[in-house]
């Protein structure tokens, strides 16, 4: 090859690098170093996608925009495991039709990764040779196994009680001996994913839907799970009496009414694991104070360690192909972390500061979900369908490495100044008070961050003037924020309209409220995910058909003609679903409501409240069948003649 061609030649390769780094998001972004990390703090990443993604024709860029394997990429900035799942046999048992149309037929893979044991025997010998560990992931199903679906494989439809204890061991088994004899063997293992109603239903099922003839129940799920656990106890023993650790792992992960229902019936019944796994969805779960206070609980109460086998944030809000996302424009308002490349780091690195401050070093690490999983064609959620995850991934939809990847390595390095980030608080903050009404300023806030975060600020407010609370109006209020300017807020004093004063149960009790019938039905539900607005709703919920009504009664009212205002979202199905208002004067006044899906939101209303004294009683009657659940949230009880 003679010069000139060299010559050219390196200028085309030159021109290629600068457009595939011209390509990447290019912000830079800060990551505030988490102090005290342990060396071997787990900085995980589920790439259960990536032989699909690879088949399919995903490329994997490094932050040179350089060609590279995605695990080698991963390595460099800072991921020390990688968490892939395993199915049975994924396989359509059946044609998969969609809305008329056929998207695969029966036998086909079923995608999302196709995660058979060859495909995970072979991601795993990848890892391992890159000096990562390995976290398995047993499902237990031929295909997705979560919350609200646990179904057995195809292979073991037909089987019950001790059949089917013995089929989970021996395919336990099985799977532990054939990763020995590939040389990857795991470094811990998962025994189901996400756990919250038991596993291989109805066999292991813990609650009853009005479908279903039978359930396992509690003792079901529990037999199941140790036969899972006793085949990776054998398999150790013959070979060298290790200890694999196991992992057992539920979702919702500021939950802790579900994992100290779940890890008690464990305690009462004996079950030999080893580390509590939990999946943390901000957008669908809430604040990371949130989950802090179940880790630590749950690290306390039953002694051991904690790791998040799931997290993710999205990094835009642009869609990689044309299937639905997940993560959409309301998403990044539950807690507050903008959808940008700096916003997903800030995330990443505030969940690993919450795991790592587990008490008595029981925070064991975190892993990313699915970050390689690229919207190409052939590498859906299923076969036939596209990618809801591609802007939650840590690489970009060409597959170039986002500045956010690195954070794993970043917050290991030395703390600079320059990474604290910044508190931008409005100046002034608008906060609102009632005039007449006794009035405390709120002494947490979210409030943003230079970093693209919200995040809980504590602030020490100055004495609140009480003349300027006595009639409608405006005044200044300085508070004190630690490390950080004052803030000074602008105080509105207005009359109060809606008669509730949590109309969001945002106080996460039901004080106030009275309930009749089948009062367990019924309770203040912490779940960004199930709110309207805010971290709480009221929810109801029974595996069984019931009936409950909560009610309100208002006093010292004005008389006049009211509005009583409510919004739901649930699964529907109810035989009765009633908005009320009665004891006010007038006649009672009534209007149905109905659901039709999850966080498919409607507000309705009760016009024409006569209130002729100073009270009125209002609420919600639920006539449910076996399983119906819903939340009502957002209230607002107002005059409607008011000026």
């Amino acid at each position: 090859m003679n010069r000139y061609k060299r010559v050219i030649l390196a200028m085309v390769a030159l021109a290629a690098m600068s457009a595939a780094i011209a390509a990447r998001p290019q912000s830079a972004v800060t990551v505030q170093a988490v102090p005290d990390l342990p060396a071997g703090f787990i900085m995980g990443a589920d790439v259960s996608t990536l032989d699909q993604v690879e088949h399919a024709g995903g490329k994997f860029y490094n932050e040179d925009g350089l060609a590279q394997d995605a695990l080698a990429i991963l390595k460099h900035d800072g991921v020390n495991w990688i968490r892939l799942r395993l199915w049975h046999t994924p396989v359509n048992p059946a044609d998969v039709v969609v809305n008329g149309k056929t998207l695969s037929h029966k036998g086909d893979p079923v995608g999302g990764g196709n995660n058979d044991l060859a495909t995970t025997v072979r991601l795993a010998q990848r890892a391992k040779a890159l000096g990562l560990k390995v976290l398995l992931d047993i499902h237990y199903s031929d295909f997705w196994a979560d919350p609200e679906k646990q179904t057995k494989p195809a292979a073991w439809q037909d089987l019950h009680g001790a059949a089917l204890q013995q089929a989970v061991y021996q395919y336990t088994a099985k799977v532990m001996q054939t990763l020995e004899d590939a040389h990857a063997t795991p470094d811990m293992v998962q025994v189901g994913n996400e756990l919250n109603g038991g596993m291989l239903w109805p066999d292991g099922k813990t609650w009853r839907e009005a479908k279903d003839a039978f359930i396992g129940g509690d003792d079901g799920f529990v037999a199941l799970m140790k036969q899972g656990i006793a085949a990776i106890r054998a398999n150790d023993q013959q070979h060298g009496n290790r200890h694999t650790p196991i992992a057992v792992h539920l979702a919702n992960g500021t939950s802790n009414e579900l994992y100290r229902r779940v890890f008690d019936l464990f305690t009462r019944n004996q079950v030999d694991y080893d580390i509590i796994g939990l999946s943390y969805y901000p957008y669908l779960h809430g604040g990371i104070e949130d989950l802090r206070t179940n880790m630590d609980d749950i690290a306390f109460r039953y002694r051991k360690p904690v790791a998040v086998l799931e997290v993710s944030y999205a990094w835009t809000l642009d869609n990689g192909d044309n299937f639905a996302n997940i993560f959409g424009p309301e998403s990044q308002k539950v807690i507050g972390y903008k959808a940008t490349v700096q916003g997903q780091a800030s995330l990443i690195r505030d969940v690993i500061d919450a795991v790592n401050k587990v008490p008595a070093q029981r925070g064991l690490g975190l892993f990313y979900w699915e970050p390689a999983w690229l919207p190409v064609a052939g590498a859906g959620w299923r076969t036939g369908e596209g990618n809801g995850w591609d802007n939650q991934t840590l690489f970009d939809f060409s597959g170039h490495a986002l500045p956010s990847l690195a954070v794993f390595r970043r917050v290991r390095e030395p703390a600079r100044a320059d990474d604290a980030p910044k508190l931008l608080a409005p100046n002034p903050l608008p906060l609102t008070a009632w005039a007449g009404e006794n009035w405390v300023p709120p002494s947490t806030l979210r409030l943003p961050f230079s970093d693209d975060a919200e995040r809980p600020v504590y602030i020490d407010w100055a004495d609140v003037p009480t003349a300027k609370l006595a009639q409608v109006g405006q005044f200044k209020l300085t508070g004190d924020v630690s490390g950080q300017p004052p803030i000074i807020a602008l105080v509105n004093v207005v009359p109060r309209r809606n008669q509730f004063v949590d109309p969001g149960f945002e106080s996460g009790t039901l004080d106030g409220w009275v309930i009749t019938g089948d009062k367990g039905v019924v309770s203040n539900e912490r779940n960004p995910g199930n709110a309207h607005s805010g971290q709480q709703s009221l929810h109801y919920w029974l595996g069984q058909p019931f009936s409950a009504t909560v009610s309100h009664t208002f006093s010292k009212l004005q008389p006049g003609n009211y509005v009583f205002k409510a919004w739901s979202a649930g699964g529907g199905g109810e035989k009765a679903l009633t908005l009320f208002a009665k004891d006010c004067g007038g006649p009672t006044r009534s209007a149905a409501m109905s659901n039709n899906g999850w966080q498919q939101w409607h507000q309705f209303a009760v016009t024409g409240i006569k209130v002729t004294g100073d009270q009125c009683t209002v609420g919600i009657q639920i006539d449910g069948q076996t399983g119906n659940w819903g939340n009502v949230d957002d209230l607002d009880f107002s005059r409607e003649d008011a000026s």
